[in-house]
């Protein structure tokens, strides 16, 4: 059995509520660590806050309401779970959104652009300044976020998350740099393809990928790549943005 070396460290999840961000909750709580939640919606907190506590009901799992994009609302969320857990040693930074999709260029409003950055960008930015004063008193402390393949490839219609995630990329690279040396710090993303989480499945207008002919991940798969990155056992693993597409940016276009 492997050890992830997790057992009463305190994580903290954005976008904890579904899809790949509550799904590191599951494995995180069952490799018993000490877990703590955002989400905008407090319906949903609710119900995810449920379900883990009934998956895992020997853990300390909190959770609290907070906009990853407005500095006070974090800053409260933030503030609050770090006093429930007694610390912090890893977040995980999965909330996004997807904005426009299909649009051409032209067609895109300038206020649904922003937004995206707003939650991809910035959110990611924010979940690392407000957490970092606790971080740099964790132990094998870590930032791990949320990315896609849509960082490092790009397709028609989508304009706005294609820029958001190419950021994320960026600011993987920026921050593993300044904030590993002096504090310890790792940072690293996980940059999926399509992955089956309510937030794709609205984006694509479908209700299921069943029967689709593209790969497509579960949150689980994802998750675990997560908490492999987050594991003090990759201590060497740092500033390392991990493709999950199933090897597509890897092929050439010679018509072999």
């Amino acid at each position: 059995m492997i050890n992830l070396g997790f057992k009463d460290r305190n994580v903290l999840i954005t976008g904890g509520t579904s899809g790949i961000g509550l799904a590191a909750a599951h494995l995180f709580a069952g490799e018993q660590a000490r877990v703590g939640i955002i989400g905008r919606s407090a319906e949903r907190l609710e119900s995810a806050l449920k379900r883990l506590r009934a998956s895992h009901p020997e853990a300390k799992i909190v959770g609290y309401v907070g906009d990853v994009a407005d500095e006070e609302s974090m800053r409260t969320a933030v503030t609050a779970i770090v006093a429930d857990l007694g610390g912090l040693d890893h977040v995980v930074n999965s909330a996004g959104i997807a904005g426009p999709l299909g649009d051409a260029v032209d067609q895109v409003r300038a206020e649904d652009f922003l937004e995206v950055q707003r939650v991809n960008v910035l959110g990611a930015f924010l979940s690392v300044k407000l957490t970092l004063p606790y971080l740099k008193e964790g132990v094998d402390p870590t930032y791990t976020l949320v990315g896609s393949d849509s960082g490092f490839v790009a397709a028609p219609g989508m304009l706005a998350y294609n820029a958001s995630k190419g950021a994320v990329a960026q600011l993987t690279r920026a921050l593993s740099v300044e904030l590993h040396e002096p504090h310890g710090v790792r940072v690293n993303s996980v940059c999926p393809s399509i992955v089956d989480t309510p937030m794709s499945r609205d984006g694509m207008g479908v209700e299921s990928f069943a029967g689709v002919d593209y790969p497509v991940s579960t949150p689980e798969q994802i998750a675990w790549l997560v908490l492999s990155l987050a594991s003090p056992n990759s201590v060497a693993v740092n500033g390392v943005s991990l493709l999950a597409d199933y090897g597509y940016h890897a092929r050439s276009s010679f018509p072999a």
